[in-house]
């Protein structure tokens, strides 16, 4: 997808100066020769359906595709060689045959075709779930075909398509630039430059047979790269591997992808149970061979119990969980895009959180307007535009309002969206254009010609357009932003005449209360000033807009969502502290932060920018403790809290949707992007993307990351007892003389249930909501805690005594029969399915949860059935050296290996006792 960046590993290469490219050759040429050539319209775009078709049958999808994919069957066969245990199997297998023990041979082979592909299966999920994961957040282009702009999937782009970009968008293709105000773009992962490049539309000039470098196609954006500032439109001139990004595509060889830290835990703790495994195989084979039994038996007992007991499967199930996990947070609108970001999800102490359409609707409506011509009602200075009716609004708009509506309406860059059926764009832009109807008034944008504009931005808080109707000399600058801003902008306002007077610093107070007072209703306010001058120039952007006329002030509601209250009050009860950090005012932070249920005691619970920046890292790291609001952040103070938590000992997830917000947003340990109205680069920074912008989300996903910890801890509790109760069983028979209470057969299907879909099952287990009542855990918690570790012993101690019983009982005579052995390999399977059962959850009673585990009913029945199989069906009994057993035999069975189940839950009920009288929470 064009949203990926492949080059990360590799920033500094330039792509191959090609001698002939379509950015090569476009740059060189004026946009209407572009259009031309291209035969589109620089105004209306593409307008033909059926043309369009024809350019994506010639030129392709616009997506970078990675090389051909090994085929399946090669990748199954890969596993038989791949692991070096299988390789001892197919060894014991040849030499059985060697020796002619045929019926062992096929055993052997087909065990080892069963095991092999349990394991593929299982590999082949997961890498389907990532795939599954990566195709959640497609790249998006802003698209105008047939004169109409909608939003759409940058793969559907063909050459000769117009498309628009601001701040913050990652350009779709290789692009001609027909429109660029005041647009400079992060070329830093295709040339290795981290200057942003200021863009022109104007064609470039070369001598000579020199190919232009890329650094100095100024008339072009390249696909990839990343808008840094301002914004612009252009026509596609290449897409896909033709374009200069596709050029280095090709030069990328596949950089694997690092394993998360949790994998790398169990890959450590596979390794330290496969030596001591070996150890003790070792040990159980040579005590075997001075007995005087077969060496070719003990060979093929050891190497089927070193499959059996070491955990193989263990990165593989982890890896699917947390996949899995991670495609069930998607269905609760959480995109996770890395998975580790889910194992950190369940340490986050501290969330902090975006106000506006985060914390809130993010759909502002204007509330409240004042001018200096109104003269109140409601026994409000203001008009209370949510109180009145359009008839009544029309009838109350003064000539100043009308002046403060009519600056909204210019100096705005709302668009309506035909496929949307609304207008697109900043929520403020998209509140000032809604209102006017409600006045009887229009929008007015297509009748001006805009000549510059000064976009918005966090530190400069305004923005500004010169405009004109036809006459440049009658052009005209508009300007809306923060009120002490607008103020700074202005030598006079309209008076209660409509007159233009001196701005006096009585005035300015004036304004300064008014807008106060707005604020303290919790609303976000905006001062809007005019002049008749041209004072914003494209070409020199320090020339601000001076010597205004101030027009009056609008405040907007954006109402909190309806969930966020409670949210919080389950993430506060939880141990999790929730900061909103704001460009509001500390009033209007305030107010919202009390209506969702923020703890404000005092001047000590809200900061502002100013403050922040008058600390010292350490000394705000000591006064953070008690903030819940930081009020007038820029998005570069972000990073200053983050790090200020950080050095507490906290992990933070930080919430962000704008271009400046990506530094925090990667420097915290999760950083959350918005989905509808984030920019692409914060996208790419986040490690969770929330689809619906909606603080609630995070609750959801913490709870999920928590659960799949321990979840994991389940499976890894019933993966270890059994392998454990396996390993020990064949050493204590082995030791004491006995014969092998197993064959390798057996031990083999005992692996894939160990390994397979009953242990699996267990990862996918419904997260129990109690866990958000468990304080975070702490980043380097171990995964084999004491209590575990104990828990596995239990259940293994029962397993290995009650088969070793089951065993002496029916081996009477000293000599192994196939039902000896059945008894004992039924019975040692049962005892899985049982301790597969318990193991469901660390300490509440399965009676109390229930069977509300679909996947784990169908894997112990599948488990069972199979095992019937293997006792009952004639050509199984053949390959496991079984035989039928009575329906007392297996009622015997039952009773004897649900005692693992039944002390398990004494011991949660014990446990549960405990906490009651501790006070201690839930978890292992």
């Amino acid at each position: 997808m064009t949203s990926d960046n492949p080059f990360e590993a590799k920033a500094n290469i330039i792509p191959p100066a090609r001698s002939s490219s379509p950015s090569i050759k476009f740059s060189q040429k004026s946009a209407e020769d572009t259009a031309a050539e291209l035969q589109t319209n620089l105004v209306t775009g593409l307008c033909n359906s059926q043309d369009i078709l024809n350019r994506r049958s010639l030129h392709g999808v616009n997506e970078l595709s990675n090389d051909e994919e090994e085929s399946l069957f090669l990748k199954f066969l890969s596993n038989f060689y791949g692991d070096p245990l299988i390789l001892l199997l197919i060894g014991s297998a040849v030499i059985s045959f060697w020796m002619g023990n045929v019926d062992d041979a096929i055993s052997i082979t087909l065990a080892i075709t069963i095991v092999v592909t349990v394991g593929f299966v299982q590999e082949y999920r997961s890498e389907k779930s990532l795939e599954a994961l990566n195709k959640l957040v497609p790249a998006e282009a802003k698209l105008t075909r047939n004169g109409s702009t909608s939003t759409v999937l940058a793969s559907t782009l063909v050459p000769g398509d117009l498309v628009h970009f601001i701040q913050g968008d990652r350009i779709p293709a290789d692009i001609r630039l027909t429109e660029a105000v005041y647009l400079s773009i992060d070329e830093s992962n295709l040339t290795g430059e981290n200057r942003p490049v200021k863009k022109t539309v104007d064609s470039i000039t070369f001598s000579g047979n020199d190919v232009p470098p890329v650094t100095t196609r100024n008339s072009i954006a390249f696909m990839g790269t990343l808008v840094r500032d301002g914004h612009g439109s252009g026509i596609v001139v290449a897409t896909g591997a033709k374009t200069e990004f596709g050029a280095v595509f090709e030069m990328m060889s596949e950089i694997e992808k690092p394993k998360t830290p949790l994998q790398q835990a169990m890959d450590k703790l596979g390794k330290e149970l496969s030596i001591f495994s070996f150890a003790v195989i070792g040990v159980i084979c040579l005590i075997g061979i001075f007995q005087g039994r077969s060496w070719l038996d003990m060979f093929q007992i050891s190497v089927s119990l070193a499959v059996a007991a070491i955990p193989e499967g263990l990165p593989i199930i982890v890896t699917v969980t947390l996949a899995l996990g991670v495609l069930r947070m998607a269905r609760h609108k959480a995109i996770v895009r890395r998975l580790p970001s889910v194992e950190t999800l369940g340490s986050v102490n501290v969330i902090c959180s975006d106000k506006t359409g985060t914390l809130t609707q993010n759909h502002m409506t204007v509330t409240k307007i004042w001018s200096a011509d109104f003269k109140g009602s409601f026994n409000s200075p203001f008009l209370v535009v949510e109180k009145l009716d359009d008839n009544k609004l029309h009838h109350q708009l003064t000539k100043n309002m009308h002046m403060i509506l009519e600056t909204g309406n210019i100096v705005n860059n709302a668009r309506y969206s035909n496929e949307n059926e609304k207008y697109v764009g900043n929520p403020s832009d998209i509140a000032l254009v809604e209102c006017l109807p409600h006045f009887g008034l229009e929008d007015i944008r297509g009748t001006k010609e805009r000549l510059y504009e000064l976009p918005f931005s966090s530190n400069r808080k305004y923005m500004a357009v010169c405009v004109h109707s036809g006459n440049m000399d009658k052009s005209e600058t508009f300007a809306k932003g923060a009120s002490e801003k607008i103020i700074g902008l202005c030598t006079k306002y309209y008076d209660e005449n409509s007159e233009i007077k001196p701005l006096t610093d009585e005035v300015k107070k004036n304004i300064a209360e008014k807008s106060h007072l707005l604020a303290n209703d919790g609303l976000r306010v905006l001062g809007f000033a005019r002049g008749n001058k041209k004072y914003v120039n494209e070409k020199d952007e320090h020339n601000e807009p001076s010597e205004l006329v101030f027009c009056g002030l609008i405040g907007m509601k954006d109402p909190p969502r309806p969930n966020v209250a409670r949210s919080i009050a389950l993430l506060m009860k939880g141990g999790v502290h929730v900061i909103m950090i704001t460009g509001d005012s500390p009033t209007t932070a305030v107010n919202i932060a009390k209506q969702i249920g923020m703890p404000i005691v005092g001047d000590s619970s809200v900061m502002t920018g100013d403050q922040l920046e008058s600390l010292s890292e350490h000394a705000l790291a000591e006064a953070i403790h008690n903030v819940s609001v930081f009020a007038r952040t820029t998005p570069e103070h972000k990073v200053t809290i983050v790090k200020a938590l950080q050095r507490r000992g906290d992990i933070v997830a930080m919430t962000g949707d704008g271009v400046n917000d990506a530094p925090a947003l990667k420097l915290a340990d999760i950083g959350i992007a918005m989905g509808k109205h984030g920019t692409d680069v914060a996208k790419e920074a986040a490690d969770m993307v929330l689809t619906d912008d909606d603080f609630s989300t995070i609750l959801n996903a913490i709870e999920e990351g928590k659960g799949i910890f321990y979840n994991i801890q389940n499976f890894i509790t019933f993966q270890l007892s059994t392998s454990i109760a396996a390993l020990t069983l064949i050493a204590l028979a082995t030791f004491f003389g006995l014969p092998n209470p197993l064959n390798a057969m057996q031990i083999l299907w005992i692996n894939i249930l160990m390994d397979g879909p009953p242990a699996q099952s267990l990862g996918v287990e419904p997260v129990d909501h109690e866990v958000m009542n468990k304080p975070p855990r702490k980043r380097n918690d171990k995964i084999l805690t004491e209590q575990l570790i104990r828990r596995v012993l239990q259940s293994a101690a029962m397993i290995i005594l009650g088969t070793l019983y089951i065993f002496i009982k029916e081996m009477t005579d000293n000599e192994v029969t196939a039902r000896d052995t059945t008894m004992t390999f039924t019975c040692f399977v049962m005892y899985d399915m049982f301790n597969a059962l318990s193991c469901r959850h660390y300490s509440k009673s399965i009676f109390e949860i229930g069977l509300n585990n679909p996947m784990f009913n169908f894997a112990v029945a599948g488990s069972l059935i199979g095992q019937f199989c293997a006792i009952y069906i004639p050509f199984f009994q053949a390959i496991f050296q079984t035989e039928a057993l009575y329906l007392s035999d297996i009622i015997h069975l039952l009773f004897l290996t649900s005692t693992v189940f039944v002390a398990d839950e004494i011991r949660k009920y014990l446990l549960r006792r405990k906490n009651v009288f501790s006070g201690v929470g839930y978890g292992v």
